[in-house]
């Protein structure tokens, strides 16, 4: 199982041929996503088609979600990896969403790397 963050998901809609072709390899049902990455696309949606689009695939992906507990995990996290790996809160909740802490395959917004976390400094595809 690997989360899957809200920037892998547009470069996917983006047809963005390395992340699909990882994608491919990780497989569907492979894929999980969290409640932050749902409603960041969802806010991303620039009008109501495009919003019944991105319903229908999210909801074909298992959603893992946000306990109580997990706002705290996630700011350790960011406490411990933002100086050295720029990790957001946005991927350190995604990261924490689900107890048993599946990878995060996420994009990297200012190196265009794309990596699974929690091993952001072994980057798998400039994207």
């Amino acid at each position: 199982m690997i989360l899957f963050d809200t920037n892998i998901l547009i470069e996917i809609y983006r047809n963005n041929p390395v992340i699909v072709a990882l994608s491919g390899k990780i497989g569907h049902e492979n894929i999980v996503i969290s409640d932050v990455t749902r409603a960041e696309l969802f806010y991303g949606a620039r009008n109501k088609v495009e919003l019944q689009a991105i319903r229908r695939n999210v909801n074909k992906l298992p959603v893992l979600h946000i306990q109580s507990e997990i706002s705290e995990m996630a700011v350790n996290l960011v406490e411990k990896y933002w100086l050295s790996h720029k990790l957001d809160i946005e991927d350190a909740l995604n990261c924490k969403s689900c107890r048993t802490e599946p990878p995060l395959f996420l994009r990297d917004k200012r190196t265009l790397y794309a990596s699974v976390f929690p091993f952001p400094e072994t980057s798998i595809a400039k994207v």
